[in-house]
C-alpha cells in the first residue's frame, strides 16, 4: 500500500505503526508519530493500523545544545 512518510510516498506492507518503525530500524522511544494530523500516544503504536493513503510524520528527538 502507498502511504506518505514525512511528505514522501513509500510502499509499505499492511501493518501497525510499531511494525513500520521496526522495519525502518527506528526506536519507538526516540520518535513521536503523527498519523493523519493526529499525534499518537506511544502506548497505541502497536495497535494502530496503517491504511492505504495514510500520512505519517515521524518527529525525532535530538540531543545536544549548550
Amino acid at each position: 500500500m502507498q502511504v506518505k512518510i514525512n511528505g514522501k510516498s513509500e510502499e509499505v506492507q499492511g501493518a501497525t505503526v510499531l511494525d513500520l518503525l521496526k522495519a525502518k530500524n527506528i526506536d519507538p522511544h526516540m520518535v513521536a508519530v503523527e498519523l493523519n494530523n493526529t499525534m499518537l500516544e506511544r502506548d497505541h503504536l502497536g495497535n494502530t493500523q496503517i491504511k492505504d493513503g495514510d500520512h505519517l510524520e515521524l518527529l525525532f528527538y535530538m540531543g545536544g545544545g549548550r
